[in-house]
């Protein structure tokens, strides 16, 4: 290949010598000057010995015309578990590619959980196309997922789990979980219902395993068991799973009947997805969900110009504050310069308290009745970030001024003003997300644009009447 193509040894010993990132980068572009080349047997044998999601990240990188051909070369089992790891965008890019006993094939072999995430992407048409095709268990499957609300637990389950009696032996078990483990999301925890289906016992199978062959299920299960309900919100189940370290959650309904289990890898992306919506959110744009470099620039900045509309219209407000005071302005022209400065240095306490407690309303750390307690905290910080940058800009507005009459009170003003700001900073980053959260509003969403707009307008007010105080008094 004339050394522009790395064999499969060349590419293994290359591999000890990388990062896995470094990796998944060399598969990429070898998988592409592969397929430029029309060398298919080559791709082929190149993906071979690659892990499904490290294939479906090289497919991602391709350029549009290649990813068909390169899905193309998988074997059917392999491309199930590439497909279930594709990015949305691609998944629906593939389906318009694929002839149509292809993508059935491919759709009806995927867990319920990851076919039921893929149709909530899907346009309703394709959606009912594709049920109707589905084998009648897949359809049943997925048609359960789909009947529940979205972001709930009902609808990221999977209702392929293994179910034992209490009545069974371990030996019985065991038989049982050979049989249907092919068909199981996950075989380490085992559920024990009644013939009603309603949840009774859990089991790990490193109980089953060491228990004894003719006990009976119920004599080594246990009875307390933590389960979720198919309504619970989706961040809610996660945060379960993460605090009690499973590896699987159960879901029951309301009558307590074991539906379907919720794995550690579903939490992973839920978390994901979660903490993206915050970061977004802190950020006064809208999440969407799609992926930045696949997105359309006007959807971009449709769902970034919201809040920047509410925020430019709420500084009018600002500049009317300053518009009222302009007679102190004009004696001492001097002041203006300061303002940029004191603003924005409230803004980033502002916008450090809100993160903290945004940050730990999120995780459960800070409750509402911890309200008063959380205020008093950062408004105390509030003064001590106050007085230690105070003195810096103190210092650094009298020596701006030089040899101007009233260098040092415009330089006091300035110092006592940032210490009320940073006070009127904390205390705001931190009330107004308990506030919003007690409205039943996203704190994330609203309290950045607010915290903006009130130490704006108050920070302003608090400076030029310090100053007219000061400096005319």
């Amino acid at each position: 290949m004339g050394g522009l193509i790395l064999t499969d040894s060349e590419l293994t010993a290359k591999s000890q010598n990388v990062s896995r990132q470094e990796l998944r980068e060399l598969v990429r572009s070898q998988l592409q000057a592969l397929l430029e080349q029309e060398n298919f047997r080559g791709a082929k044998a190149l993906l071979v010995p690659v892990q499904p999601a490290d294939i479906a990240e090289a497919i991602e990188g391709l350029p549009e015309t290649m990813q068909a051909i390169a899905f193309r070369l998988l074997s059917k089992n392999e491309a199930i578990e590439v497909y279930e790891n594709l990015d949305s965008v691609v998944q629906q890019a593939l389906i318009e590619e694929f002839k149509r006993q292809d993508l059935i094939d491919i759709v009806d072999k995927m867990s319920p959980d990851d076919r039921a995430r893929l149709f909530d992407e899907l346009p309703a048409k394709i959606v009912r196309r594709l049920l109707e095709q589905l084998s009648i268990q897949e359809r049943q499957s997925t048609a359960l997922l789909l009947g529940y609300e979205a972001e709930t637990a009902g609808r990221i389950m999977t209702p392929e789990y293994v179910a034992l009696k209490e009545n069974w032996t371990v030996e019985r078990a065991l038989n049982h979980i050979r049989a249907q483990a092919e068909l199981s999301e996950t075989v380490y925890y085992l559920f024990v219902t009644n013939f009603a289906r309603q949840l009774t016992g859990i089991l790990s199978l490193r109980q089953l395993v060491l228990g004894q062959a003719e006990q009976t299920i119920g004599e080594i299960m246990t009875r307390e068991v933590v389960s979720a309900q198919t309504s619970d919100d989706q961040e809610e189940v996660a945060r379960m799973i993460q605090r009690y370290d499973f590896l699987a959650v159960p879901v029951v309904d309301t009558e307590d009947r074991l539906v379907g289990i919720i794995t550690f890898d579903d939490v992973l992306d839920i978390l994901e997805e979660e903490a993206t919506e915050d970061i977004y959110t802190l950020g006064g744009v809208q999440s969407g969900g799609d992926n930045y470099f696949q997105s359309n620039l006007l959807d971009v900045a449709r769902k970034r110009v919201v809040w920047l509309s509410v925020l430019l219209v709420t500084n009018t407000v600002t500049a009317a504050v300053i518009r009222s005071q302009q007679d102190i302005l004009q004696e001492v022209v001097v002041l203006a310069a300061f303002i940029p400065l004191l603003i924005g240095t409230g803004g980033n306490v502002g916008a450090q308290s809100s993160t903290v407690v945004i940050r730990g309303l999120n995780t459960d750390e800070l409750k509402i009745k911890n309200a008063i307690e959380v205020i008093r905290r950062e408004a105390i910080a509030g003064a001590f970030l106050g007085l230690m940058l105070g003195i810096v800009v103190t210092g650094w507005a009298y020596f701006l001024q030089g040899g101007i009459e009233s260098a040092l009170s415009v330089a006091v003003t300035v110092g006592i003003s940032l210490v009320g700001i940073s006070v009127l900073a904390s205390s705001a980053g931190a009330a107004l997300p308990f506030l919003f959260q007690s409205l039943g509003l996203d704190p994330a969403l609203m309290s950045a644009p607010f915290i903006t707009t009130v130490v704006d307008v108050l920070g302003v007010l608090i400076y030029l009447s310090l100053a007219r105080y000061i400096l005319v008094l």
